[in-house]
């Protein structure tokens, strides 16, 4: 990431290696004044794709020229590995999150890539529309309600042999903890090496919101009973979705985080709370910045601190 933001705003770094404990950066071009707008960014790993996309897209964002012409963002790595979101959940939550903020960013996975079983590097490639020059983001028009849910819609990748099992267990699950909501199994694919297996579940509601939870199954594979694992893999995708909304809140505990850095660099104030608690408080209070603070997980709350840091 940091390599990224260095080539396209010729810096001058210092300490951009592992193990470094400070960076130095010192930036000779503004957004606007890059020379390239074809990025390839190259990970030597399965390194998310989805983190590196995130790191660099507020930059990219304001990288606007006088002919309004977009950013081509080629990056190869990891779209479905640990500890980040999917391609999946990017295409599927959070792009249809930044919309709001009048943000549009057309994205092609190209190849995917793999942290589980045999390493697999990936590609995915984004075109990025920057704003206006001169302009900020927009004030997101963000609903105060969650609303109710119209229709989930299911994601899977899992070995070939496993698919139907699952789509069983999913179906069970889903028909008794939501009954009568209409299921819809979007993508259903084999992941061609038995110690991948990836569940995405997104809720969409009437007031146009989308929750998602995931699974990048991490439990043993050595010798695996797909039945058993299709099972517990349909119970905590199910029950964990289950209780992000009965939060009462307008966004998902994960995509919340995600979004601050956009609201700090929008126009207006928005309000995005992961709680009913959060959605009644006293929005003319203010909040002490001397550490993380607000609504959602610590996640959302330092990112909320940091932010303040900036402004």
């Amino acid at each position: 990431c940091i390599q990224c933001l260095a080539d396209a705003t010729q810096a001058e770094v210092n300490g951009c290696s592992v193990g470094s404990k400070t960076v130095e950066f010192k930036a000779n071009l503004s957004p606007d004044a890059i020379k390239s707008r074809n990025i390839r960014v190259k990970a030597e790993s399965a390194a998310s794709i989805l983190l590196v996309f995130q790191a660099t897209l507020p930059f990219f964002l304001f990288a606007g020229d006088e002919s309004g012409s977009p950013i081509t963002l080629t990056i190869q790595g990891g779209s479905n590995v640990s500890f980040s979101l999917s391609f999946e959940y990017l295409d599927q939550v959070l792009c249809p999150a930044l919309e709001r903020f009048g943000i549009q960013v057309d994205r092609t996975l190209e190849h995917r890539g793999w942290s589980h079983g045999t390493p697999e590097i990936g590609s995915a490639k984004f075109v990025i529309r920057p704003v206006p020059l001169g302009q900020s983001l927009q004030e997101p028009n963000w609903p105060t309600e969650q609303g109710n849910i119209t229709r989930i819609d299911v994601s899977l990748l899992v070995p070939a042999q496993m698919q139907e099992s699952l789509k069983r267990a999913l179906t069970f699950e889903l028909g008794v903890v939501f009954p009568n909501i209409e299921v819809d199994f979007l993508l259903v694919g084999d992941s061609r090496h038995k110690a991948r297996m990836y569940t995405l579940l997104v809720a969409h509601t009437s007031t146009g919101l989308q929750f998602g939870r995931d699974w990048l199954y991490s439990g043993s594979t050595k010798n695996p009973d797909f039945e058993k694992i299709a099972t517990e893999i349909a119970q905590v995708v199910v029950d964990e979705l289950d209780a992000e909304l009965r939060k009462g809140g307008v966004v998902d505990e994960y995509l919340q985080d995600q979004l601050v850095v956009f609201q700090a660099l929008a126009g207006g104030r928005s309000s995005i709370p992961a709680t009913l608690e959060g959605l009644s408080a006293d929005r003319e209070r203010v909040d002490r910045t001397d550490a993380p603070f607000g609504d959602g997980s610590l996640h959302t709350t330092t990112a909320r601190w940091v932010v303040s840091q900036f402004l």
